[in-house]
């Protein structure tokens, strides 16, 4: 298991230097999953602008594929590389991928040795416990669990500034493993 979590993922030269030097291959050969934000829709899914977009990023168009929530099928059990989860909102993200039923198909193949990569959002849906991420992002209405895929115990707090310092004490005096990642840093966890 190898997870790339940032708070900025490619949005920045040192986080995408991170996810460059942490990847099984270079990254126009990794085959690759996108998982988008809440904000995907079936037409933008077929209309290729992800595919476009991770084009930009440095990846092989051929080579990716893009879950789309409507019909997640085709996105089942793919011989991947890397599967990709960029920002949004956390918990409406979180909320499309459960409803999609995608999160067991997302811990399976994290558990089978795909790479991670995730940015703010996509950094947070790995985690536990995600309660403290509404200051930031108010989940859905209607949504009552506030838990990530479970993959790792620490509590990531991105996008940190000194603003988020009382915060990151609140959570720290509360017993939580907590890691604050500025918009320049990333944490590699293997």
């Amino acid at each position: 298991m190898k997870l790339i979590l940032s708070s900025c993922d490619f949005r920045n030269e040192r986080s995408r230097q991170v996810i460059l030097d942490n990847l099984p291959k270079p990254l126009s050969e990794c085959h690759l999953l996108f998982i988008p934000n809440e904000k995907a829709t079936s037409d933008k899914v077929t209309g290729g602008k992800y595919h476009a977009r991770m084009a930009e990023l440095g990846f092989d168009p051929a080579l990716v594929r893009v879950l789309d929530y409507a019909d997640p099928a085709p996105s089942v059990g793919l011989d991947i590389d890397v599967l990709y989860i960029s920002g949004g909102n956390t918990f409406s993200t979180l909320d499309h991928i459960r409803k999609s039923g995608f999160d067991r198909e997302i811990i399976r193949y994290i558990q089978s040795g795909v790479t991670y990569i995730g940015g703010s959002a996509g950094a947070h849906i790995v985690c536990g416990d995600l309660t403290h991420v509404t200051r930031y992002d108010a989940p859905p209405a209607g949504m009552t669990d506030l838990r990530g895929l479970g993959l790792t115990d620490m509590t990531l707090l991105c996008h940190f500034t000194p603003a988020r310092e009382s915060h990151l004490d609140e959570l720290t005096t509360a017993g939580r493993k907590v890691v604050a990642l500025t918009d320049e840093q990333s944490i590699v966890m293997i």
